[in-house]
């Protein structure tokens, strides 16, 4: 154990283990098995395909980078982690020096969003236009207003997207209409806090940043997620009849081709936000040190510590 490390006891670190994996049983334990059974859910499923994430990866506890586990060997051969031959576990400096690319880019990418108002009139309107003018739908349930008074909400409604990552998901006649081409290269020119997916990016920023940021960051960052999801696909054009929530519930679809229903959306919209800013700040924080434990002096040198 280096000198800046922190110890947690066995017993303090399995409590928090036990109340992490809880957590995550409690918002997706339906969806876990279901996946283990072969089924798909259009809602939960993004946050595991899209962002390439496996259940043990959220529902097992990491402490961070920096704090050390008293009789750990379960954490043997886990990626980034070495133990003791007493058992005692900790994240390697190697791996944080391993990282030092990703948390540059994920520190431009956070602090640039931070540093920008959110923008609130999309209206979710990116999953229309990935359908728009198209015979193919990207999920297996039907469009709740048919293909052609679907393309005309889109055209009614314009194109107001920032987030390249749903971008490059539009059809070739939805992507003019946005109101800027976005490309992979000015992402970070273009992103800003009150896009859904920014918001769930933060879910995104913590997994790859795993285990050197903590689960508590993650579970905080995967339950936004989890909320934004869920309004990005009721607002979506696709008719969710039949499919329910993780509490047993239906989704009740946010029509944003009405006037109300886009009033409820930027609602919704705004509270993931506000949450999101918090979250992101807590990101970037986290990284900012991370960082500085790259570069500044031997951490047990430096004043403080």
């Amino acid at each position: 154990m280096s000198g800046h490390d922190r110890l947690l006891t066995h017993s303090e670190w399995s409590a928090r283990a036990a109340t992490h994996r809880d957590r995550m049983n409690a918002l997706v334990g339906p969806y876990f098995a279901e996946r283990s059974a072969g089924v798909a859910h259009p809602v939960v499923d993004f946050l595991f395909t899209y962002y390439a994430a496996r259940p043990a990866q959220v529902t097992r506890w990491h402490p961070g980078f920096g704090v050390s586990l008293e009789r750990a060997r379960r954490y043997t051969g886990l990626r980034g982690y070495i133990v003791d031959d007493d058992g005692t576990a900790t994240v390697s400096q190697e791996h944080l020096e391993s990282r030092i690319d990703l948390l540059d880019a994920t520190l431009a990418i956070t602090q640039a969003t931070a540093g920008r108002a959110p923008r609130f009139g999309c209206f979710g309107l990116h999953e229309w236009a990935m359908v728009y003018r198209s015979d193919a739908n990207r999920h297996p349930h039907p469009l709740r207003l048919g293909a052609v008074e679907t393309d005309a909400v889109v055209e009614r409604s314009g194109l107001r997207c920032t987030h390249f990552d749903a971008f490059r998901f539009f059809t070739d006649p939805a992507r003019p209409r946005n109101a800027t081409y976005l490309t992979r290269a000015d992402a970070v020119a273009n992103e800003q806090p009150g896009c859904l997916h920014a918001t769930m990016d933060l879910y995104r920023y913590c997994l790859r940043l795993s285990p050197l940021i903590g689960s508590d960051l993650l579970g905080d960052c995967f339950e936004l997620a989890l909320k934004a999801r869920e309004l990005d696909m009721r607002a979506s054009p696709y008719d969710l009849t039949g499919v329910l929530d993780m509490t047993g519930r239906p989704y009740e679809p946010v029509p944003i081709e009405t006037a109300e229903g886009r009033a409820q959306y930027a609602a919704e919209q705004t509270a993931v936000a506000e949450r999101g800013a918090v979250l992101r700040e807590s990101v970037i924080a986290r990284c900012d040190d991370l960082r500085k434990w790259c570069r500044g002096p031997s951490p047990v040198e430096q004043p403080g510590r």
